[in-house]
């Protein structure tokens, strides 16, 4: 019971296979007439039945000028199943390009807008002493020179 259990191997399998056709072979020589009648017309209508089974047809494949393999179709859809996919490639790139290109461009006109409508001229923003007065504030030296015009000291 135990070799039941066990699963066979290919090669088992097919000898297996070739033992039980040899011994089907040799009993069937001894069967009466209308038995074998019978076993054939079952036969016939079990293959008449029996789905049909897909076959895998090979196509020539051969090199192309381009150094791709095709299999000799080079119909219209061959070429626009690769250069689809690229001409959308590239119509997204110019796309972002330009989306881009936009968002800087409108960047820029917000600055210049807010520098333009500031009280403080654009000059001034050139200046480094403006830009160290921006850093630390106009609170900072307010202070100091409050504290030197003080009577106490």
């Amino acid at each position: 019971m135990k070799h039941l259990d066990e699963a066979l191997s290919q090669t088992q399998a097919d000898q297996f296979g070739r033992a039980s056709a040899a011994l089907l072979t040799q009993s069937a020589q001894s069967l009466p007439a209308g038995i074998k009648d019978r076993l054939h017309a079952a036969r016939m209508k079990a293959l008449s039945v029996r789905k049909a089974e897909k076959v895998h047809i090979e196509k020539p494949v051969f090199a192309g000028v381009m150094g791709s393999f095709s299999s000799g179709s080079n119909g219209l859809w061959d070429t626009v199943g690769w250069a689809a996919p690229l001409v959308v490639l590239v119509f997204g790139l110019i796309g972002i390009a330009q989306w881009q290109n936009d968002s800087r461009i409108t960047d820029i006109a917000e600055v210049d807008a807010a520098l333009l409508t500031d009280d403080v001229p654009p000059d001034a923003y050139a200046d480094s002493g403006f830009m160290a007065f921006l850093k630390n504030g106009p609170l900072s030296d307010s202070e100091d020179s409050a504290s030197d015009l003080s009577p106490g000291k």
